[in-house]
């Protein structure tokens, strides 16, 4: 699940990762919002000379950054580094600026909102129904696409308990829907 969020008045771009159940977030964006830079260009030309840097000192930060294909401000999705809360932090510690403790709470409260979705995931859904509705989406709209979203887990979970197997059979009923 991708996702755009704002640290002050910076976007910044992160993904979900089921697995790890950890966000990732895009570290040239936390690089401009570091810098105050609005040009993306230079953010990410500072990232590839601290990437360098950092490589040079021996450090291990740069190879716990991944690569995901993100949306950028054209539209299109580019390959971009990200790292998990851990790994920017300690890039945060190698860049001098007064926007590093600011950083830090708030990715403590990203982290904080993330706890309290798992334990009631209510606040979940109200986070996603005021999504849609930034985005123009009306509440019939909404309404529907929960109630569908409810009518097909049942399905497939109606399909568990019979014993349809997962991956083929139920590409197959899906399609068939």
């Amino acid at each position: 699940m991708s996702s755009l969020t704002l640290f002050e008045t910076s976007k910044i771009r992160r993904q979900y990762d089921e697995k790890t159940e950890t966000w990732l977030f895009s570290v040239i964006d936390i690089i401009a919002a570091l810098t105050e830079q609005e040009d993306y260009k230079k953010a990410q030309s500072y990232w590839t000379t601290l990437k360098n840097r950092l490589k040079k000192e021996g450090s291990e930060i740069v190879t716990k950054c991944d690569k995901l294909k993100l949306l950028a401000a054209d539209g299109k999705k580019y390959n971009t580094d990200v790292a998990n809360v851990e790994t920017i932090l300690r890039l945060i510690q190698s860049v001098p600026s007064k926007k590093a403790e600011p950083i830090k709470l708030w990715l403590a409260k990203v982290g904080y909102e993330r706890m309290q979705e798992m334990n009631d995931p209510e606040i979940t859904l109200n986070r996603t129904r005021e999504y849609w509705k930034k985005h123009g989406r009306s509440e019939r709209w909404i309404q529907q696409r929960m109630m569908g979203q409810e009518t097909r887990n049942k399905l497939t979970d109606y399909w568990s308990e019979h014993e349809v197997k997962k991956d083929q059979e139920f590409a197959i009923l899906t399609n068939i829907i």
